[in-house]
């Protein structure tokens, strides 16, 4: 959404940035009634920071489902927060987000299967242990049973960042990077028509693809354009 970041209280006079607080309430004294002083900017961005801190002390006393549930709400709240566009200034999709959404799917199996393999739980206290740094097992360690939990969580996290760089690209028009995103969503509906059942490397050259259209935007790289040109051109989906 448009949004005017730069915002001054009508009761005390203090002026913040929205960007930075993301909120409307005045952070001296607490006022609701503020005025948007600039321009709206498009700003999707949120604040929100995953700590799974205290999800991972509940391994000592609950139970493994119990966890994997718990880790899962985390994971979606974070998720929910989460945006790409701060103050009209295209952000990067970083490895704690993918991370994110791949522990949340990944607890959610977890947590409503009957039996969890020895793989399937060290892959989910995996990332477990590292998603809140962006941490996730490599493709050769995803398990057989789980490669769907990780082609469906990429294909999700293209899918939000290409939706902000289509809001990227309203202020920003090219159209030969809305040409690519179009391509790039007829992939990304591919894989999740087949519920992400697709190889690891499927998942990950999807990834790389729409992060060098957001480096061709933000940078004006068109070096990581091109890249993503030929990436889609060669792209096939592994089974």
């Amino acid at each position: 959404m448009k949004i005017r970041g730069e915002r001054e209280c009508r009761e005390c006079g203090t002026r913040w940035s929205y960007y930075e607080t993301g909120s409307v309430v005045c952070p001296d004294c607490g006022s609701i009634r503020s005025v948007g002083l600039d321009d709206p900017t498009e700003h999707t961005a949120g604040n929100a920071r995953l700590d799974l801190t205290e999800i991972r002390a509940l391994l000592d006393d609950q139970s493994l489902a119990d966890v994997a549930e718990a880790a899962a709400d985390r994971c979606r709240e974070y998720v929910r927060q989460c945006g790409f566009v701060s103050g009209g200034e295209l952000r990067p999709l970083d490895d704690t987000y993918l991370a994110a959404v791949e522990l949340r799917l990944a607890g959610e199996e977890v947590a409503r299967a009957m039996r969890v393999s020895d793989d399937e739980e060290y892959y989910f206290l995996e990332l477990l242990g590292g998603a809140d740094e962006g941490e996730r097992p490599p493709a050769d360690e995803v398990p057989e049973s789980m490669r769907a939990v990780r082609g469906l969580a990429y294909a999700r996290a293209v899918d939000a960042y290409r939706s902000d760089l289509r809001r990227y690209l309203d202020d920003n028009p090219d159209a030969t990077v809305r040409s690519l995103l179009t391509t790039l969503r007829d992939h990304q509906k591919r894989i999740e028509a087949l519920d992400g059942d697709v190889s690891p490397r499927t998942a990950g050259e999807l990834v790389y693809v729409v992060r060098a259209v957001g480096r061709a935007l933000a940078d004006g790289d068109e070096t990581a354009l091109a890249e993503a040109q030929n990436r889609l051109d060669g792209f096939e989906i592994d089974l």
